[in-house]
């Protein structure tokens, strides 16, 4: 059977990238599940709709056509046949992914499309509702979270990589805004999953988590 591994966590949690590596030395796949949800915010944008208007949203996602292919491990997100990987990375974007996610059509259609992903192939897969909706079976399932005020840190280094100017303080209030509205949506709202492992990666090095978070998954499964 193939290895599905969930990793959950907030925003600036360092998911993906613990994701991808984690992949890596396992020698699977990483899905970045996020970027899906990122991809239905920009067609939302596109779409000059109201984001708080479910029944729009729900209309855009239906018509939305998000896939994803891998080359040489790495992921690109498509919207309607465009490659959308950069897009999809703007501040705007990640806004309108946490508001078109509490849309339950959406997490509907994209926890559905993330499971084929996932099926018959060993895969890594990061995101909000991984190890409670997506794979609540999965052998192997952890939950990432580091301060806020890192995880602010972390956002703002990112956009500033970008060129992106934020101040530390509106990275902040972005990070605090959408842990509430991911934890208080309705629908899916983000917690770890019962038999999650928890890892504050507040004071680990990347290399630190991703060497901890092996050495689980190999115990866990026998590799």
């Amino acid at each position: 059977m193939a290895l599905c591994v969930a990793v959950d966590g907030p925003a600036g949690a360092g998911k993906s990238a613990a994701a991808r590596e984690l992949a890596r030395r396992l020698g699977i796949l990483h899905l970045d599940t996020g970027a899906m949800y990122r991809a239905v915010g920009l067609a939302a944008l596109e779409a000059g709709i109201d984001l708080a208007d479910a029944e729009a949203v729900a209309r855009v996602s239906a018509s939305a056509e998000v896939d994803v292919t891998f080359e040489n491990g790495r992921q690109r997100t498509w919207l309607n046949g465009r490659d959308v990987s950069g897009d999809i990375r703007m501040p705007e974007a990640a806004a309108a992914s946490s508001m078109v996610s509490a849309v339950g059509a959406v997490r509907d259609a994209m926890a559905a499309r993330q499971r084929a992903i996932a099926s018959g192939t060993g895969a890594v897969l990061d995101g909000r509702d991984i190890g409670t909706r997506v794979l609540p079976d999965a052998p192997v399932k952890f939950f990432l979270t580091a301060s806020p005020k890192i995880r602010a840190r972390r956002r703002l280094n990112e956009l500033l990589a970008k060129g992106i100017r934020q101040t530390f303080e509106q990275a902040l209030a972005d990070v605090e805004a959408r842990d509430l509205r991911d934890t208080t949506r309705e629908i899916d709202p983000l917690r770890p999953a019962s038999d999650a492992i928890i890892i504050d990666n507040s004071e680990m090095t990347l290399d630190e988590e991703v060497g901890r978070m092996l050495e689980i998954a190999r115990h866990k499964v026998n590799i």
